[in-house]
């Protein structure tokens, strides 16, 4: 997709009304600090459209980027961040939850997941869960750039076992500083846009 123009068109805290559009969503999850903004300003080519951080816990809302007025890229909090009190993550849940169960148009969920590491208990939980609210979740592997080549497939399959994912499941590794796995990544999301 050639990107024109994108915009932080709404932003959801705990409280708010989740927008009603009429444009295919994606949503973005992972836990905190696992690289979801540095990833979505990849994928739109802006320097800081998402703000990044190098502490956890930066995203605390729902934030919908409207990109070319046909789709709606949705960064959702990231979740597992120990420093914030527990009653805060379970808002965080039910926000998320609350986005998952009654977005109309959200046609596919990217779950974000740090190749140099097992999935934790968090991440396998997001994992079922997503599941669990019908839809198939799409791995990405970020910090690519962290491990060395010949760890790559370890790496996946430790991801994918962690996880107990289906065997045809894609797992796409990126890397925040090359790069790499921005097309596959798009290529996938536009298969959910056209699916219309």
């Amino acid at each position: 997709m050639i990107i024109k123009n994108v915009s932080l068109e709404t932003v959801c805290g705990i409280t708010s009304k989740l927008p009603e559009t009429d444009k295919p969503e994606i949503a973005f999850a992972g836990k905190s600090n696992v690289g979801k903004s540095s990833l979505i300003n990849g994928l739109m080519n802006r320097k800081a459209l998402a703000r990044t951080s190098s502490s956890p816990g930066k995203t605390q809302t729902i934030n919908f980027y409207n990109i070319n007025d046909q789709m709606y890229l949705v960064d959702l909090p990231g979740y597992g961040y120990a420093k914030v009190s527990k009653s805060e993550q379970e808002k965080w849940g039910k926000m998320i939850e609350r986005y998952l169960h009654g977005s109309k148009q959200l046609k596919a969920v990217f779950l974000l997941i740090d190749i140099r590491h097992d999935p934790s208990a968090n991440d396998r939980m997001m994992y079922d869960w997503i599941n669990h609210q019908g839809f198939r979740p799409i791995i990405i592997a970020t910090k690519l750039d962290k491990i060395k080549r010949s760890q790559l497939q370890k790496q996946v399959k430790l991801i994918r076992t962690g996880l107990g994912m289906p065997a045809q499941a894609p797992v796409l590794p990126y890397s925040a500083l090359t790069k790499q796995g921005r097309e596959e990544i798009w290529e996938y999301m536009e298969q959910f846009i056209n699916e219309e």
